[in-house]
C-alpha cells in the first residue's frame, strides 16, 4: 500500500489484536471477534501520530457486521477520535457506485462461507452479485502470488457483470488491476485499491496512481469528501 501511494503521503500501520496465525482460514471469526474487541486500543495508538484519515483494512470484519454494523462502527471511531474513519468494504461499495456498476462478480481469499457472507453484504448495499467464488487452496493470503489472484478474477468473471470485485486486502491486487481491466473490458477493483482511493479522496488528495485501474488513474472517479473540510491536508 505505501509504495502505491502519491509521493509525500505517508501511510502508517497497526495491526489488530488477535491470537494465532493470521492470513489463514483456521479461526477467522474468532480473529474478527477479537479485532473488534480490541479495536478501540489499536486505533487510539494510530490516532496519536494524528493521520488525515484511518481505514478499517479488513474487509472479513466488515462482513462480520453487516453494511449497518459497518456504518455504524466508522461512525463510532470518527466521534472517538476526531478523524475521519473509513473501511475497506465501505470504500469498495462507494467505489462501485462510483464506478455506475450495478451487477458485480466477487473473488475472495475465504471459505465457503465467508464468501457466502460476501454476497450476502454487497447485496446489502443494492448490489446484484452475479456470481461468488472463492480462491481455491489458500493456505495464508499474504502468500498468494499475484498471477493466482490474476487467474482469480478471470475465472469469477462473468458477461453480464458490470465489474470484478477482489475482496481480501492482504492479497497482492494492485499490480494486477490494470491488466485485467484490458483483458476484461471492464471495471475491476479490489479492496486495497478502493480502500486507497477513498483514503487519498478523503483526506483531499487528488493525484493519479498509473497501473492500479481506471478507479486510481482516472480523475473522473475521483471520491467526493464528506469529511475534507474536518482535517484538510497541510
Amino acid at each position: 500500500m505505501f509504495r502505491a501511494a502519491p509521493e509525500g503521503v505517508s501511510v502508517h500501520f497497526n495491526r489488530m489484536t488477535a491470537r494465532g496465525a493470521v492470513g489463514t482460514l483456521q479461526n477467522l471469526q474468532q480473529r474478527a471477534a477479537s479485532q473488534l474487541a480490541n479495536l478501540d486500543q489499536t486505533v487510539d495508538m494510530l490516532a496519536s501520530v494524528e493521520p488525515h484519515v484511518m481505514v478499517l483494512a479488513h474487509t472479513a470484519t466488515s462482513y462480520t457486521l453487516g453494511m449497518e454494523g459497518d456504518r455504524e462502527l466508522c461512525q463510532r471511531m470518527a466521534d472517538r477520535t476526531g478523524i475521519p474513519f473509513i473501511s475497506a468494504l465501505g470504500s469498495a461499495a462507494a467505489a462501485l457506485r462510483q464506478l455506475d456498476v450495478r451487477r458485480v462478480a466477487i473473488g475472495t481469499p475465504y471459505d465457503e462461507a465467508l464468501t457466502r457472507r460476501s454476497r450476502e453484504v454487497l447485496e446489502q448495499y443494492g448490489f446484484e452479485v452475479v456470481n461468488a467464488q472463492c480462491l481455491p487452496d489458500v493456505k495464508c493470503i499474504f502468500d498468494e502470488p499475484p498471477r493466482r489472484v490474476y487467474g482469480l478474477i478471470r475465472e469469477v468473471n462473468r458477461g453480464n457483470a458490470d465489474a470484478v470485485f477482489v475482496s481480501g486486502v492482504g492479497l497482492p491486487t494492485l499490480s494486477v488491476l490494470g491488466a485485467a481491466e484490458s483483458d476484461l473490458g471492464k471495471p475491476v477493483l479490489s479492496s486495497a485499491g478502493a480502500m486507497l482511493w477513498n483514503a487519498l479522496g478523503t483526506a483531499g488528495i487528488s493525484t493519479p496512481i498509473s497501473g492500479c485501474g481506471r478507479l486510481l488513474s482516472d480523475p473522473a472517479y475521483r471520491p467526493p469528501s464528506a469529511y475534507r473540510a474536518v482535517r484538510p491536508i497541510a
